[in-house]
This record gives C-alpha cells, sequence and structure tokens, in this order.
C-alpha cells in the first residue's frame, strides 16, 4: 500500500472512503488533499477508513479535521481506532494537566510575593527598631556627657524643620480650617445648630487634623530631605569618613535629625491647628454669621484642654517616627543617583503610611480607654 498516493472520494450514499499512504512521504507529495478533507467534512455521512495506511501524521490531519473527535459512523481498523485512541488520551491529559498546573503556578507566586514582602517588612523594621535602639544609646551618651551635644546640628536641623516650615504649614492648616468650615456649616444649618460648629472644630482639628496635616507636609518636606542628604553623603564615603574619625554617625548625624523632629513637631502642630481654626471661625463668620466673640466665648467651654495634650502628644510620636524613617533609609540607601531616588521616594511614603497607621492606632487606643472608665 505504500506505493498507492493517498486519495479519498464520497460515495453517493454519502460515505467518504480514504485509500493509498496516508503518511508522511504520501502527504507531503499531496499537501492539496488537507483543503479537500475540509470540503468533504461538512457533506460526509460516514467515514470509511479501512483501505488506508495511516501513521501519526495522517491521524493526526483526520483528528483536527474532525475536530478532535471520532465521528458518530466511523469504519477503521482496530490499529486505526488505537492511534485516534492515542491522540484522545494526550488531549485529556493535557486539559487536566495544564489547568492546575498553571492555576498552582500563580498561587504559589502570589504567596510567594506575599511572603517576600512580609519578610522584607520585616527587616526594615528591624532596621529601624535598631536605629531607634542607637539613637537611644546617643542620648544616654549625651546624659552622661553634656559637652558631646551636638548643639550647632541640632539648632540646624530644628531651624531646617520647624521655622523653615512655618509658611506652608500655616497655608495648608488655614484653607483646611475654611474647607471644614463650610462643609460642617451646611449640615449644621439644616438643624439650626449653628453654634456647635465650635465644639466640631475645635475637637477634630485639636485632636486630629492639626497633628496630622504637619506631620504629613513635615514627612514629604523634612523626611525626604534627611533621606536625600544622608544617602549623599553614603554616596561620598563621608560616612565612611567619619567612622574613620572616630565620629559616630549616629551622634552627629541622626540623632539631631531625630530629636529635632522630636521637639519641632508639637509646635509645628499647635501653629497648624491655630491657623486651622482661625480659618474655620473666619469661614464661621462668613458662612453661619457667627460672630468671633461668640466662637471665642464658646470655644474654651466646647473643648477641654486634654484634646491640646492628646493632639501634641501625638505630635511628638508623628516627628519621632518621620526622624527614624528618614534617617534609616538615608543611612541604608544605595550609593548611586538611582538607588538614592527609589530611597528619597521610600522613605517619604513610609512615614506617611506609618504617621497614619499611628494616628489609627491612638484613636483605637483612646476609644478603649474611654469605654473602660466607669
Amino acid at each position: 500500500m505504500n506505493e498507492h498516493p493517498p486519495s479519498l472520494e464520497q460515495r453517493d450514499d454519502g460515505v467518504v472512503c480514504l485509500r493509498g499512504a496516508w503518511t508522511f512521504a504520501g502527504l507531503r507529495a499531496q499537501p492539496q488533499l488537507r483543503a479537500q478533507l475540509r470540503q468533504l467534512r461538512a457533506k460526509a455521512q460516514s467515514w470509511d477508513v479501512r483501505q488506508a495506511e495511516l501513521d501519526s501524521l495522517g491521524a493526526l490531519w483526520l483528528w483536527q479535521d474532525w475536530q478532535a473527535r471520532l465521528p458518530a459512523q466511523l469504519q477503521a481498523s482496530a490499529a486505526q481506532l488505537a492511534l485516534w485512541q492515542g491522540l484522545l488520551d494526550e488531549q485529556v491529559a493535557a486539559q487536566a494537566d495544564t489547568a492546575p498546573v498553571r492555576s498552582a503556578g500563580r498561587w504559589r507566586a502570589a504567596v510567594q510575593g506575599l511572603g517576600e514582602a512580609t519578610l522584607a517588612l520585616g527587616r526594615e523594621a528591624q532596621a529601624v527598631c535598631m536605629l531607634w535602639g542607637r539613637v537611644l544609646l546617643a542620648s544616654a551618651h549625651v546624659l552622661r556627657h553634656p559637652a558631646a551635644l551636638p548643639w550647632r546640628e541640632l539648632s540646624a536641623n530644628m531651624y531646617h524643620a520647624g521655622v523653615s516650615a512655618l509658611g506652608i504649614t500655616a497655608l495648608v492648616g488655614l484653607l483646611i480650617g475654611v474647607v471644614l468650615s463650610y462643609l460642617s456649616s451646611q449640615q449644621l444649618a439644616r438643624y439650626g445648630a449653628n453654634v456647635l460648629i465650635v465644639d466640631l472644630l475645635g475637637i477634630s482639628i485639636l485632636r486630629e487634623l492639626g497633628p496630622l496635616l504637619a506631620a504629613i507636609l513635615v514627612a514629604g518636606r523634612s523626611g525626604s530631605a534627611m533621606t536625600a542628604q544622608l544617602g549623599t553623603m553614603k554616596l561620598n564615603q563621608e560616612l565612611d569618613a567619619l567612622s574613620a574619625l572616630g565620629i559616630s554617625p549616629t551622634l552627629r548625624l541622626a540623632w539631631p535629625k531625630t530629636v529635632a523632629l522630636l521637639l519641632v513637631m508639637p509646635l509645628l502642630a499647635a501653629w497648624t491647628s491655630a491657623l486651622a481654626l482661625l480659618g474655620g471661625m473666619l469661614a464661621a463668620n462668613w458662612e453661619l454669621g457667627l460672630s468671633f466673640a461668640q466662637f471665642l466665648d464658646r470655644f474654651p467651654r466646647a473643648v477641654k484642654l486634654v484634646h491640646l495634650w492628646v493632639g501634641l502628644g501625638k505630635s511628638a510620636v508623628f516627628g519621632l517616627l518621620i526622624g527614624l524613617i528618614g534617617c534609616h533609609f538615608g543611612l541604608t540607601a544605595p550609593p548611586s543617583s538611582e538607588g538614592l531616588g527609589r530611597a528619597t521616594t521610600r522613605a517619604v511614603v513610609a512615614a506617611i503610611t506609618l504617621v497614619i497607621v499611628a494616628d489609627a492606632l491612638f484613636a483605637v487606643l483612646f476609644s478603649i480607654t474611654l469605654k473602660s472608665r466607669p
């Protein structure tokens, strides 16, 4: 049968008969048979392949033409049926194995990525805690040896982080106070509770918005500057030079920056809160007709002093966190311009995120404390 070329014909009863060598050698010589198969597929009622010699290629051609399933009426030998059964088994095995493997691969990659991110976060947290420990040791050294206190570095950082930030914090605080007062007054006016704008502005600004706004602005302004400065010093090998001279980079660089933010942040929060209250008072006067005298008269009776102390205490913690994050990413920045840019970006994002997380934790803690009181 190897000497006979492959052929096919359709009888009058609709049966398609295959004859000849439907093998690799025979089909390579007559590629037009593929088109004839497609034409007869729609009109064929039955298939007879008993007089054809099939190898794996011929069986595959017919299998693909039959759309990966045997015709309902097929006359074939046992050997020919075994070829198609092998193709069917391979198809079923591929469908059974591929999807779970791909799904498992995706899940494995997702779990692996989550694990790597968790480990990286743990390493960063450990490094920040170690820096905090070194800052505490530097503080103990300064208490024991006051002459070692870096006054110049501390005052310079307090000026750059505090005094230089008065303008931007005042502007943002004033505008936020105006916006908050306008939004609140529209709702309070519906119920004739115009005077309650004092309570709302006083508590929300002194306790939350003032410290949070100041912390976010300082994190984006001073935190990034600290990271860039320390990263540049590391890039220029200035940190190595300080260590070679016996000067502690923690005492001379990280400690002044962290302590400066710790001291300055409560003052900035009070300044921002004062300007926000001023903006809220102006908007309340324009929108609700609440005079300045009425606002100032109700304010000390509606807002307890504890809200101010809570806001100032939170601000000190925010300043400490921003200083530690900025110094950590600066001291660990890769010694390249690209790495320094990434470290600065990460420092700002991490500082702002950590400040918001800490603020949420404070809110939950104070809420639990108030509920536990008799």
